[in-house]
């Protein structure tokens, strides 16, 4: 193989507090990476700018040449025009009508493609994590929202023009709080972490949590899944009852995507899971089997997302990789 053979690829994750770009090889294997903050404020232009040379600083790690690289995947948040390559509206970001793909191409020389940063990283569990091998792969993170994804008979499930699989909107409880959407009652108004985390402080207040009242008092933004996985370790009951109430009600919300999908494996990640696996696990697949039919009790499993931060880069560059192999075959 010449040294100017297009054999490496990058996947790059947009979504959350910090962008990471990773360089992997022909056989898939990460061997550089790259990590910069985000920052809201920036314009659009600015920050494909900081894309750009991130993604020639982790090329650089991996001693990689440019001229090597075969294919750019990005997992972005917010609405996309998947077809286009163009990011919607990122608000975290302050970005609308990006033309992503395009500028990357632009700037690499090589073909690109953007998908929503939780399908790709349900994609990235898929093809090497936690799913590898299954019919169809459910994936639900909770976060600061509660993002979905499914990978079916290898493919991302999608909208004609957009992702779709919102399951952190769908109603578990019409008349409960209000959620950032507008809509009552969504999953993510009452099992998110930011709901959990609300919760937790009102724990505090009324004395229930000592362990975390010392940890991070009553200030919300202190309140991050590792101190409550800590809370739950030092004996705050109040803390666990929350924590697994919430787990309980994604169970819920998943006995009614099941109901329609049945998928084989159903992989939960996020920072939430990665603290505390066995109780998320746990309560999350009993609930879940409790609420379904009765000839879906045993069609699937619940297992701990495997990968981490890099599920959604990992998947990104299979991703780009996939879309590379069908437009030239």
């Amino acid at each position: 193989m010449n040294s100017t053979a297009r054999d490496h690829w990058v996947g790059f994750d947009l979504g959350g507090t910090k962008m990471l770009a990773v360089a992997l090889n022909s056989a898939d294997q990460p061997v550089g990476r790259a990590r910069t903050k985000t920052r809201g404020a920036e314009g659009s232009a600015a920050g494909i700018k900081r894309i750009v040379g991130t993604i020639h600083e982790a090329l650089q790690s991996a001693n990689v040449d440019v001229s090597r690289l075969a294919g750019i995947g990005v997992g972005c948040p917010g609405p996309l025009d998947l077809d286009r390559g163009i990011l919607l509206n990122a608000p975290n970001l302050g970005w609308k009508d990006v033309p992503l793909k395009q500028e990357l191409e632009n700037a690499f020389g090589c073909p690109a493609v953007i998908a929503n940063d939780v399908d790709i990283g349900v994609y990235g569990e898929y093809r090497f994590g936690a799913a590898r091998g299954a019919f169809c792969a459910l994936g639900i993170f909770p976060g600061t929202g509660i993002g979905g994804g499914c990978v079916y008979r290898g493919e991302i499930l999608r909208g004609k023009i957009g992702s779709c699989m919102e399951v952190g909107h769908m109603r578990v409880a019409p008349e409960g709080p209000r959620c950032g959407c507008g809509q009552r009652g969504c999953l993510e108004a009452v099992a998110s972490r930011l709901a959990i985390c609300g919760a937790a402080v009102q724990a505090v207040y009324r004395g229930e949590a000592p362990a975390l009242a010392e940890a991070c008092g009553t200030d919300l933004s202190n309140i991050r899944s590792k101190a409550l996985a800590r809370s739950v370790a030092a004996g705050d009951v109040a803390i666990e009852r929350i924590l697994r109430d919430a787990a309980r009600t994604i169970g819920v919300g998943l006995a009614s995507v099941v109901a329609l999908l049945s998928p084989d494996c159903v992989v939960l990640g996020g920072g939430l899971v990665e603290a505390m696996p066995e109780l998320f696990v746990d309560e999350v697949e009993s609930a879940a089997r409790d609420a379904v039919l009765p000839s879906f009790r045993d069609v699937f499993e619940v297992r701990a997302a495997e990968l981490g931060d890099d599920a959604a880069v990992r998947g990104a560059a299979a991703l780009a990789r996939q879309h590379v192999e069908q437009i030239t075959s």
